[in-house]
């Protein structure tokens, strides 16, 4: 059975609060990079069991997390919860212009 690859979603939030949203962005990610599941897997040298239970929101080891996070392009940043309101607001900021400068 051919799977068809998930399409990127442009409107989550970068601040992660839970594994659902964290493993909404790994999987938005893979889907940016236009990468099946069991490809990207292979290319990040994890099981596909593992990176479904990161995309479907379940715990995994820190250390395959950051596997999985550097092999599809992404960082972590941990900050004070106050300061997370500041830190989405500056890259959603930062995205307008990119945009805006992306169709002047």
């Amino acid at each position: 059975m051919v799977r068809k690859l998930p399409l990127p979603d442009e409107s989550l939030s970068p601040v992660v609060e839970t594994l659902d949203s964290l493993g909404s962005l790994v999987r938005s990610q893979r889907a940016r990079g236009q990468l099946r599941i069991d490809d990207a897997a292979d290319l990040l040298g994890v099981s596909k069991d593992l990176l479904s239970r990161l995309e479907n929101g379940r715990s995994v080891s820190l250390d395959s997390l950051m596997k999985v996070l550097d092999g599809l392009g992404l960082k972590m940043l941990v900050v004070p919860k106050g300061d997370a309101l500041l830190v989405e607001e500056q890259l959603a900021e930062r995205a307008a212009n990119s945009t805006d400068k992306g169709s002047a």
